[in-house]
This record gives C-alpha cells, sequence and structure tokens, in this order.
C-alpha cells in the first residue's frame, strides 16, 4: 500500500530532532520510508533479504539507535551537487523530523553498495552482512507479484546503481525536484549525484506518471507481503547444530543483555509522545468557504460541522480512544490504513449526534478518514473505524458515512456538492429521487445494496458538484461497506479509428444501461477497500445463428492501495434491460483495464437458441487475431471469435496484437 504524501519541499535536515518527534515521523510515514528503503537497496539480495532490510534500515533510523549519518562539508556537498540550488529550510516539527529520518534511512540503504577499496570484490558490501532486526526464521517473504509492467521496471532498475534508483524514487515518490534529489544524494553520501539524477531521467520509458504509480504499486511495497516457507529439508539437518548451541547463545544472550542494559535508549512512552497530536485544542479547523478558493479539492477543504464541534469533552474522549484504543473498542480498519495514532493533530470533520449516536469524523492529512462514535446512553461500547483516503479528490472526497444500520446509510457530503439524489441502477429509466441534505451536511437515509441474498434494486447517490468548482458535473457514487462510497465511471467502445477513449461520468444513458446488467457484480467487491469502479465496454459480438449483439465488459475495481481487480463479464442478447451478465473471467492485483493495461481478451461458453454450444471470445480493438487451442483449434481474424464447441470443453484462448504481442484470456 502505496502513500502519497504531500509533497517535501525539503531535501534534508540536518538538525537532530527529538525522540518524540522522530518517533511521530517513523509511526506515521512508516510504509513511506520503507518502499524508499526497498527500492534503494540492491536487487541482488533477493527478495526476501531486502524486504527484511528495507524494514532494518528504517527501524535503525530512530535517534540513539545507530550512528547518525554525517552531513557533508559544504565544499563537498558543492562539489557533488555541481551548482544545485540549496533546499529550502524544512518546515517545523513532524516535517522536518522526516526529512532527518528520510536521510538516515537513504544513507544506510545506499551502503549497501558502498565498498571499501581493499573489501574483496565478490562480497556484499559490509552493510549488507550487519546483523539486524527484524529476523524471519522458517518463512520467506515477498512483496505482492505485479504485472507485466511492474516486473519490465523492476529489472530496469536492476540494471542500475543505488544511487540511480534513489535519485528515481526521490523524484517519482518524494516528489523533489531535480536540485533537491541531487543535493540530498550529496548529503546522504552517494557517488556522483548529478550524474545519478541525469540517469534517473532515462527510466520509466518515458511516462512519469506511469512509473510513478508503478512504484507505489504493491510489486514495491515491502509492507504487504506474501509468505512460502524456506528450504524445509535443509532446516531439518541445520537443527542438531542449533541445539548444539542453544546453551552457549542463552548464557551469552544474558551477560550481553546485562551489559547493555544501562546504555540502552528508553523511548518515551506513546502517551508523552502523541500527547500534542491528541489536544482538542490543536485540532486544525478549514474555513467554511476555502473548498471554493482553493486548488486542492479534497478533505483538507473541509469545514469543521454538527452541533458539537466546540464540545471539548467529546473531541477529548474521540481522540484519546484514537491514541489509546481503550479495551473493548470495536477497531474497523479497511485494506491498507493502519490502525495507529496520529503524528500531529489531525483536521476535524464533523461531530455531532446522528441516530442515537455522538460521531466524531477526523481527517489525518493526507492518508486516513477516522470515524469515532460512541452511544448517547446505554452501555454500548464506542467504535472506531480507519478508511484509507489518499489521493481523493472532488468525487472520492465527495462523502464519508457517519451512521449505517437497519439496510440504511447517512453520509456527510463535501461542502462542494450542490445537489443531490438518489437512483436505483436496475431501474436505468426511472427518474432519480430529491435526497434531502441537513444543515450540518448529513444527508436523509440512503437504502444500502443488499450485502446478500437477492439483488432486484442498486441504490446509489448521483451528486452535482457546485458550478464553483466544476461547471456541469454530476457522478455517481455507492455504498460497498467502506467509509468512503465508491465513485462509478463508463468507458464506452471506440468509433471505427478513433483513439482509446476514457473513463466519464456514468450518468449518461449507454451508462446506465451498462450498469443496470453488470450492478450486481459490485456485491464481489464490498469491503476490499475500493476507491472507483469503471466499466469498459471492450468488444461488441455477432453472436452465431442469428447475428443478435452482445456486449464484452471489463468492470475494474481501483484500491485505495493501488492494485486493482478486474472482472470481465458478458452481456448476451436478453429482452430485460436489467438481465445480469456472466462474469466470464475475475483477476486481482492487475493493471488490466486500466491506462496501464489497455489490451483485454476474454472467452466463456455459450448456448444459442438452438441448443448448440459455443466457444466466443472477444478482445480489445488493438487485437488482430484470436486463437483457439485445447479441445478446440480455430481461429479468426479481428476482435472476435465464435466456434462449436462441446458444453464443457477445455479451450486455450489467446490473442495477437497488431502491433506485436499477444493476450491470454482472463480466467
Amino acid at each position: 500500500m502505496p502513500i502519497h504524501q504531500p509533497q517535501q519541499r525539503s531535501s534534508g535536515s540536518s538538525e537532530r530532532p527529538g525522540v518524540p518527534q522522530a518517533e511521530a515521523a517513523l509511526v506515521e510515514h512508516y510504509p513511506r520510508l520503507v518502499r524508499l528503503a526497498y527500492l534503494v537497496l540492491p536487487p541482488a539480495l533477493g527478495r526476501h533479504r531486502r524486504v527484511l532490510a528495507a524494514h532494518a534500515a528504517v527501524q535503525r533510523a530512530l535517534p540513539g539507535a545507530g550512528r547518525a549519518p554525517e552531513a557533508p562539508a559544504p565544499a563537498r556537498v558543492a562539489a557533488q551537487t555541481r551548482g544545485a540550488s540549496p533546499a529550502p529550510a524544512p518546515d517545523d516539527g513532524v516535517t522536518s523530523a522526516y526529512a532527518w529520518m528520510r536521510l538516515r534511512v537513504l544513507h544506510t540503504a545506499l551502503a549497501h553498495e558502498r565498498r571499501p577499496r581493499w573489501w574483496p570484490g565478490r562480497l556484499p558490501a559490509p552493510a549488507a552482512l550487519r546483523p539486524s532486526l527484524p529476523a524471519v526464521w522458517g518463512l520467506r517473504l515477498f512483496p505482492r507479484a505485479g504485472g507485466a509492467a511492474e516486473l519490465a521496471l523492476d529489472q530496469e532498475l536492476s540494471t542500475v546503481s543505488a544511487a540511480v534508483r534513489a535519485a528515481f524514487a526521490l523524484r517519482l515518490l518524494e516528489e523533489l525536484d531535480e536540485p533537491e534529489a541531487q543535493s540530498l544524494l550529496a548529503r546522504a553520501d552517494a557517488r556522483d549525484p548529478a550524474s545519478a539524477v541525469r540517469a534517473a531521467r532515462r527510466l520509466g520509458t518515458g511516462d512519469r506518471a506511469g512509473a510513478g504509480a508503478l512504484l507505489r504499486s504493491g510489486e514495491f511495497d515491502p509492507c504487504v507481503l506474501q509468505t512460502r516457507p524456506s528450504d524445509l529439508l535443509r532446516r531439518r539437518h541445520r537443527m542438531r547444530v542449533v541445539a548444539g548451541v542453544a546453551a552457549l547463545c542463552v548464557v551469552a544472550g544474558g551477560v550481553v543483555a546485562l551489559a547493555e542494559e544501562g546504555s540502552a535508549v528508553r523511548l518515551p512512552d506513546a502517551g508523552s509522545t502523541l500527547a500534542p497530536a491528541l489536544d482538542p485544542a490543536a485540532l486544525l479547523r478549514t474555513a467554511a468557504e476555502e473548498w471554493a478558493d482553493t486548488s486542492r479539492v479534497d478533505f483538507t477543504a473541509w469545514p469543521a460541522r454538527g452541533d458539537r464541534t466546540d464540545d471539548r469533552a467529546l473531541l477529548g474522549r474521540a481522540l484519546s480512544a484514537w491514541g489509546r484504543t481503550p479495551r473493548g473498542t470495536s477497531v474497523s480498519t479497511t485494506p491498507g490504513a493502519l490502525a495507529v495514532p496520529p503524528a500531529q493533530p489531525p483536521r476535524l470533520l464533523y461531530a455531532g449526534e446522528v441516530d442515537g449516536a455522538a460521531v466524531v469524523l477526523f481527517h489525518d492529512g493526507g492518508v486516513r478518514v477516522v470515524r469515532y462514535a460512541e452511544p448517547l446512553s446505554g452501555t454500548g461500547a464506542p467504535a472506531l473505524d480507519f478508511a484509507r483516503t489518499d489521493d481523493a479528490d472532488v468525487t472520492t472526497g465527495a462523502a464519508v458515512v457517519v451512521s449505517r444500520g437497519g439496510g440504511r446509510a447517512r453520509f456527510l457530503l463535501a461542502p462542494w456538492i450542490a445537489q443531490s439524489t438518489t437512483r436505483d441502477l436496475l431501474r436505468p429509466d426511472t427518474p432519480a429521487r430529491a435526497l434531502k441534505v441537513g444543515a450540518d451536511g448529513v444527508t436523509d437515509p440512503v437504502p444500502r445494496p443488499s450485502p446478500e441474498g437477492g439483488c432486484d434494486s442498486w441504490p446509489v447517490m448521483q451528486l452535482r458538484s457546485s458550478e464553483r468548482i466544476v461547471e456541469k458535473h454530476a457522478f455517481l457514487v455507492t455504498d460497498l461497506g467502506d467509509l468512503a462510497p465508491v465513485h462509478l465511471t463508463f468507458t464506452p467502445k471506440p468509433g471505427g479509428g478513433a483513439p482509446a477513449r476514457q473513463p466519464r461520468e456514468a450518468t449518461g444513458g449507454p451508462a446506465l444501461l451498462s450498469w443496470a446488467r453488470t450492478a450486481c457484480s459490485l456485491r464481489a467487491l464490498g469491503g476490499t477497500g475500493v476507491r472507483a469502479v469503471n466499466n469498459w465496454d471492450f468488444a461488441e459480438q455477432r453472436l452465431p445463428e442469428g447475428g443478435a449483439p452482445a456486449q464484452w465488459v471489463c468492470t475494474r475495481a481501483d484500491t485505495w492501495q493501488g492494485p486493482g481487480r478486474v472482472l470481465v463479464q458478458f452481456l448476451g442478447p436478453d429482452p430485460s434491460t436489467t438481465a445480469p451478465a456472466t462474469v466470464v473471467g475475475d483477476q486481482r492485483d492487475t493493471a488490466l483495464c486500466s491506462r496501464f493495461g489497455q489490451h483485454v481478451l476474454g472467452g466463456t461458453h455459450w448456448k444459442a437458441p438452438s441448443g448448440r454450444w459455443y466457444v466466443l471470445a472477444a478482445g480489445s480493438r488493438a487485437v488482430d487475431r484470436i486463437q483457439a487451442t485445447g479441445a478446440v483449434r480455430a481461429s479468426a481474424s479481428g476482435t472476435t471469435l465464435a466456434v462449436r464447441a462441446p458444453r464443457d470443453a477445455s479451450v486455450e484462448l489467446k490473442a495477437r496484437l497488431r502491433e506485436g504481442g499477444s493476450l491470454t484470456a482472463v480466467r
């Protein structure tokens, strides 16, 4: 789970922060720092050792846990940066602490490729041999596998030096400009920072935005891991040796513990470290009309609303529960959202009473929205809900659930929502109905899609943005069980010879008809941290025995973490405009059907009205030939194929692209 934070304009800070500030920066930005270390570390370590080394580099960065890297002398910095302009002075508080921690992490990661002149060339650099924690016994760890684009980028990064990888990561992940990246590399003792920055320009095949998105994917996230056992046979043989030295290790460990007890660094407890962030008086509050005068239209532009925004006791209980979760508190998190205390004062979005509970909503500045709720009467326990909201915008930051129960939910709408209605996706011809919104921005109860059982309706909200920011902009969102509703979009097929089209709002006739037949498939995505779902009509096929038209749709769900999931759906001819589509393919953690995976192939068995069975296949616009092998062998030019085949015939489908390359069908 890739985390994109507001740009840090400081390339590094030479002033050592206090332990509380450094600890707060580490807790808040831990995944971000570990990802940076992982990208810089040598791929030759292997993914398992690289993951552990990345975590170790970040954990050793705390003051007192190791020697701080010395800032190079001014003359040396000037020589290494070759005219780079000095980085602006860092901000106070966590920002400067983060910059200092980032410098330490970068210095440690770069050290894994630095060898003294006398060091044997075949051995890893000394830093790679240093024992460190965390350590794992009996398991191999590695990040989730990405697609072809992620693999190609990883292979490209493995061919360059650590300094070039560091420059690439600083430019795309940390969003530093070239002089800032060059200056920071010089401070971290990188070799020839200027050359490293120049070499980093050539990485990523020229698509900087695309490469940045790939770096934030699961392929490069050492905090979201998969596990496999190590070599079990070799481990069994080693156990006898381990048992023989275990007693000696226990004695030696006791001596070391006694020797180090007097010099160990003792960090203050969480309460004293987090006290400033948990003070109700320090809460950030946005001015009521700021959303109309800022280019950053997201949760940072939400004003504090509700009739209890000045209730210090309620706000104090909410912050205290967030910082020191009491026993009995119900805690829920969407995938990728960390249930950790705030590192700095959060922003207050709402405090009021809704459906028998006092509800408080916070935004922590860039990554999460946190909901606290306590019952107004009775002995019920409070609840804390954490949700990812990084990179939210006009649509994905348009609403947050404040209350949910009895098959209905109330939402707090963004201040830029000028009109709100509800509609049923399974009734595309029925006009939207007005949705009442209170003065505090909270809606009347909205029906929720049924999480189980029949699918006879699919409620959505149709919202319209104020013309003060976007003219005539209406969009759909639906509740899939997380705090933030999911934005629904639609991409029509390209016309003859036309370029590929981009996703658009799903409010027009063709979009509503497409969603009417595919809405029930959204149930499979509930509670998985989805931020947006797009329906792409990627192909139309004339069916055998009459030529009736059928549609092929790729439904792509993008999560707040980054990885996506696709459902390939077949919409056969049917007199009902809401007849459910057939899901014929389901693939997770993929770039398919996005701007980074613009080609797709689907296939299914289909029964004609005559009773005969066929294998059907269809590909996106760049497909020029489809081939079937296995129980049936056939091929067809163009983007579709239909061939007679037994009902249960095992068939492999592949497609050839006009510009080279091939595809296999999504299963």
